[in-house]
């Protein structure tokens, strides 16, 4: 008779879950990557204005007829007169209420949107839901003059990127929202738009936004990349802000290891291990930084660092407590099953305490196709048979 059949029935149906969570997990573990944004460390998210423009069914130029209210959900809306139509069959003239992020005072550029889909390409003004953006001159002329979001964007990204650090703080804020949203291939395309000089002061500036310090320190590794003539002048100036010393509470520094990888390849990864940032004892956040960066390299830089390399780097983050559970899920996506042994010690080292541990070892160990995987599995389940089925029916919830 069979090992199965000689299971309790009980048994048998909690095996038969686990197994099935286990398939579950693989899917989502191995699953293909999202492709990669200009800069996946600085949380851009949103529309830029040139988004919002083309979406819209109307635009036009207006100036605010009262005092913001609140409205719901915590929402804020005010009330604008419409001086000039820029798009869209509509009165100059006619007030209309819209949604403001802040009270608006003086010129708004309005945005009017179709309510549901399917209606009249230029409805009347008051079947829209209007959005509106303070505006002055200056930001007036960028939201008309923006290129079309159908435009390829590589081109479009060419006429952003001068505007980095606009005087503007409007025109600065869409011009780095471009840049971030945008694929980072277009944005490597690009890379000869870029001011190797003002990327050079701006990410030494301590004055400068953080995120925005982080793509700096990428844009010029892409530089550093496409130009030999400004290749050590960038390296040298991403690897001081690197060094630059720092407080637990700063941002960018994915982006400006980043840099270094784009920029140098595999000598830039030897460069970042020198530094210490892969041993146990390195501060807990550029260990996450590095994390963030190696995932970059792995999704993206496969021409320049070898795959491989660069999952051996990530499995030396699963000594750190603070790394442990993301790098064993990156190694599963990896399949990166070198590191079967090092990441079923977790369950006894870091896992007692850590239910993201216990989660991304059994991930791991359930996607991984190795008999070792298997066997440590088996172990587990023998010792703590609640915990390993409670372990992958949550690593095989979305994440």
């Amino acid at each position: 008779m069979s090992r199965a059949a000689d299971m309790p029935t009980a048994l048998r149906s909690s095996r038969d879950a686990i197994l099935a969570g286990a398939t579950a997990v693989a899917c989502l573990l191995l699953g293909p990557p999202r492709p990669t944004t200009g800069c996946p460390f600085c949380g851009v998210v949103g529309e830029s204005l040139a988004a919002r423009r083309d979406a819209a069914a109307a635009v036009a130029v207006g100036e605010a007829e009262g005092p913001a209210t609140a409205a719901e959900a915590g929402l804020r809306t005010q009330p604008f007169r419409m001086h000039q139509v820029l798009r869209g069959d509509l009165r100059a003239g006619a007030v209309v209420t819209a949604r403001v992020d802040r009270p608006v005072q003086g010129t708004a550029i309005l945005f009017g949107k179709k309510p549901l889909e399917g209606g009249d390409p230029a409805p009347a003004d008051h079947s829209l839901r209007w959005s509106a953006v303070a505006a002055d001159e200056p930001l007036l002329g960028h939201v008309v003059a923006a290129p079309a979001v159908g435009e390829p964007a590589a081109r479009r990204l060419g006429w952003f990127i001068p505007r980095l650090e606009h005087p503007e703080p409007a025109i600065a804020a869409d011009a780095f929202m471009e840049c971030g949203l945008a694929p980072f291939e277009a944005v490597r395309s690009a890379a000869a738009a870029f001011d190797a000089a003002k990327l050079r002061a701006w990410v030494g500036e301590p004055a400068i936004d953080q995120r925005r310090r982080g793509f700096y320190g990428l844009a010029l590794g892409l530089v550093a990349a496409a130009e030999p003539a400004e290749a050590e002048a960038c390296t040298a100036a991403v690897r001081a802000a690197i060094e630059s010393p720092a407080d637990d509470f700063r941002a960018g520094v994915d982006g400006l290891m980043a840099g270094i990888l784009v920029a140098e390849g595999e000598r830039g990864l030897e460069y970042l291990e020198g530094r210490g940032f892969l041993s146990p004892k390195a501060r807990p956040l550029d260990q996450r930084h590095l994390l963030s960066a190696l995932r970059f390299a792995w999704e993206s830089l496969g021409d320049s660092i070898p795959r491989d390399r660069t999952a051996a780097a990530t499995a030396r983050l699963l000594a750190s407590p603070v790394t442990a559970a993301d790098a064993a899920v990156d190694l599963a996506r990896y399949r990166h099953w070198e590191a079967v042994d090092e990441v079923a010690r977790l369950w006894e080292t870091l896992g007692p305490g850590d239910p993201a541990v216990r989660r991304s070892v059994a991930g791991y160990l359930a996607a991984c196709p190795l008999p070792a995987a298997a066997r440590h599995l088996d172990r587990i389940r023998s010792a703590e048979p609640a915990l390993l089925d409670q372990a992958l029916r949550a690593a095989a919830l979305p994440r």
